[in-house]
C-alpha cells in the first residue's frame, strides 16, 4: 500500500467516525466538536485530490466562522436536553432504515466495477506553475457563468425567505411598526399645559 493511499484509508476512516459522533451524541456541543473534526478530515482527503482551494475554503468558512457561530449560539442558549432526547428512539428505526439503504446503493456503486483503478487511472502529475484557484475561477466565469448566477440568485431568494419567516409578526414578540413611528406628530404626543408661576416665600 502507498503512502497516499493510507493517508486517505486515514483521513477517510476520521471522516466516517466523527459524522457517526456528530448524530449519535446528544450533546450538541460534543456534537459541533466532531463535526469540526469531520470538516478537518475532508478538507485532507481534498488536499491529496490536489484541491487546495476548497481544502481551504472548507477549513475557512466552515470551521473558522459557521462552526464558530454555532458552537456560541449553541453555549449561549439554554438547550433543554432532556427535551432533545425525547424523541431520540421514536426516529430511530426511520434512521437506521434509511442508513442501511444508503449503505446498499454504495455497496452497488462500488462493485459495479465503474471505479476500478484500470478505469480511472491516476491523473498526470500537474506543472509547477499550475493554479487550481485560477482555473476554478475560470471555469465558473466563464463556462459556468449562468448556473453559476442562478445559484447566487436561488441563495438570496432562500436569505429573504429566511429572513421573512424570522420576522414574521407573532404574539409573544415585540416589534416596532415604522410607519405607525413616521406618522405621529409632535401635538400628538407632547401636551404643553400653561401654569403660573410660584414664588418662593
Amino acid at each position: 500500500m502507498e503512502f497516499k493511499q493510507l493517508v486517505f484509508y486515514v483521513f477517510a476512516a476520521l471522516l466516517v467516525f466523527a459524522a457517526g459522533m456528530v448524530i449519535t451524541l446528544r450533546n450538541p456541543v460534543k456534537s459541533a466538536l466532531f463535526l469540526v473534526l469531520a470538516f478537518f478530515s475532508a478538507a485532507g482527503i481534498w488536499l491529496l485530490l490536489a484541491a487546495e482551494f476548497l481544502a481551504i475554503a472548507l477549513v475557512l468558512v466552515y470551521v473558522g466562522a459557521v462552526m464558530v457561530l454555532f458552537l456560541f449560539v449553541v453555549m449561549m442558549l439554554d438547550i433543554n436536553l432532556a427535551r432533545m432526547r425525547a424523541g431520540f428512539g421514536e426516529y430511530l428505526p426511520y434512521g437506521v432504515a434509511v442508513a442501511v439503504l444508503l449503505v446498499l446503493e454504495m455497496a452497488l456503486i462500488l462493485s459495479s466495477g465503474a471505479f476500478d483503478a484500470e478505469r480511472l487511472p491516476e491523473p498526470a502529475p500537474l506543472p509547477a506553475d499550475y493554479s487550481n484557484t485560477r482555473e476554478l475561477g475560470r471555469l465558473l466565469y466563464t463556462t459556468y457563468a449562468y448556473p453559476f448566477e442562478l445559484a447566487a440568485l436561488i441563495l438570496l431568494v432562500a436569505i429573504v425567505a429566511a429572513i421573512a419567516l424570522a420576522l414574521r409578526g407573532r404574539k409573544d414578540s415585540k416589534y416596532q411598526n415604522p410607519a405607525q413611528q413616521l406618522s405621529a406628530r409632535p401635538e400628538e404626543r407632547v401636551r404643553l399645559v400653561k401654569m403660573p408661576s410660584e414664588k418662593r416665600l
